[in-house]
């Protein structure tokens, strides 16, 4: 039988402290999946020059209906700081596949408008993501929505979403402009790591 450092953190936490052992597994549990899953997507988008961080920023753009979007906002949605997508979208930038201009509409908003380059390279890096089943191929269908629906349910906890709505209804469009975005690892990225 193979051993498992959580499983006996587990145990030696219920042996001195079982009230909050079940707590702590939670939560030594989520950040080792979370460790496991960064590094299994971002060795999958490498080949493509990609980092999640970088692929999600190109994702969402592509969503959008003309393929631009306001700095600011692209910090909402992918739930990340201001300085950490000026970094990603700047590295973008000086590859060629966003390009940075000032609002039409307000020239005090700067916005990150994906290029042909940008849009080829995102929806090929999404074709590889939907091959690899987003790393997850021994996962069925029904427990990566079990998934979603528990930690959700963390995420309501935290105050991060409504708790009393479901996850189908999570990532609903806000303002019809684009989908809500998959939490960023970037958020934990040192900000000197490249996309």
């Amino acid at each position: 039988m193979s051993f498992d450092p959580l499983a006996e953190a587990h145990r030696r936490w219920s042996d001195h402290w079982p009230d909050q052992a079940d707590h702590m597994a939670a939560v030594t549990s989520v950040m080792r999946a979370q460790q496991l899953l960064l590094s299994r997507i971002e060795s999958i988008l490498k080949p493509h020059g990609l980092t999640f961080a970088a692929y999600e920023a190109l994702r969402l753009l592509a969503f959008s209906r003309t393929g631009s979007l306001p700095m600011g906002k692209m910090g909402q949605r992918l739930l990340v700081h201001p300085a950490s997508v000026t970094n990603v979208i700047g590295r973008l930038e000086a590859r060629g596949l966003v390009s940075r201009s000032p609002s039409p509409h307000d020239r005090r908003v700067v916005l990150a408008s994906l290029t042909p380059e940008g849009r080829a390279l995102v929806e090929e890096a999404t074709e590889t993501m939907h091959r690899a089943r987003f790393t997850l191929p021994g996962l069925s269908r029904e427990d990566a929505r079990a998934v979603t629906r528990v930690l959700h349910v963390l995420r309501a906890s935290v105050d991060d979403v409504e708790g009393a709505e479901g996850a189908e209804g999570a990532d609903a469009v806000d303002d019809g402009d684009t989908p809500a975005s998959v939490p960023s690892p970037e958020a934990r990225r040192p900000e000197g790591s490249s996309p």
